[in-house]
């Protein structure tokens, strides 16, 4: 079935949609409660991260094994195959975009699958928070953190052991 509005016309109405997945909410509160306090959907920043907290530069996105084309879990619909495949693509193009922008300008970029949420919320919620510690300790020591820990895709390796919470004296 053909569209009934232009292109440049279903752009500005899909871009309107400010639509949160359950699983983007799960994580959140999920964080809240560890005491790690972020934003969420800054649409400030370039890609508009899912989370991110600017005083560290660290960005998180939550990406749907549907739309970003997970290799384990993505399936490519059977019809209308030219379109979702130029669609999906497209989706994998930008996500490397936006990986290579926050990269180049220092910032640190975890991207997290839908598929590993709904398997364990506690350990990607675990990995997150040492991803973020890790990040805070090395900025308020004014260490560096290695490059490769920039970008982490999927569970974080090492283990952190920085509190999630700050100290009400403690000033950065």
């Amino acid at each position: 079935m053909a569209d009934k509005v232009s292109p440049e016309e279903r752009s500005r109405i899909m871009g309107k949609i400010r639509a949160q997945s359950k699983l983007e909410n799960r994580l959140s509160k999920e964080l809240w409660k560890r005491g790690i306090r972020f934003r969420k959907n800054t649409r400030k920043l370039f890609g508009t991260p899912d989370i991110s907290i600017k005083k560290y530069k660290i960005v998180v996105f939550v990406d749907s094994c549907f739309w970003h084309m997970c290799p384990i879990h993505g399936n490519r619909p059977k019809s209308n195959q030219e379109f979702w495949d130029k669609k999906l693509l497209r989706n994998q193009e930008r996500d490397r975009e936006v990986t290579e922008y926050y990269l180049e300008k220092g910032w640190h970029i975890k991207r997290i699958w839908e598929h590993e949420i709904k398997k364990d919320i506690n350990q990607v919620t675990d990995d997150l928070v040492d991803f973020i510690n890790k990040v805070r300790f090395s900025e308020t020591s004014n260490s560096s953190i290695n490059t490769n820990d920039m970008l982490q895709c999927g569970p974080a390796e090492e283990d952190a052991s920085i509190l999630a919470t700050e100290e009400p004296n403690e000033k950065h």
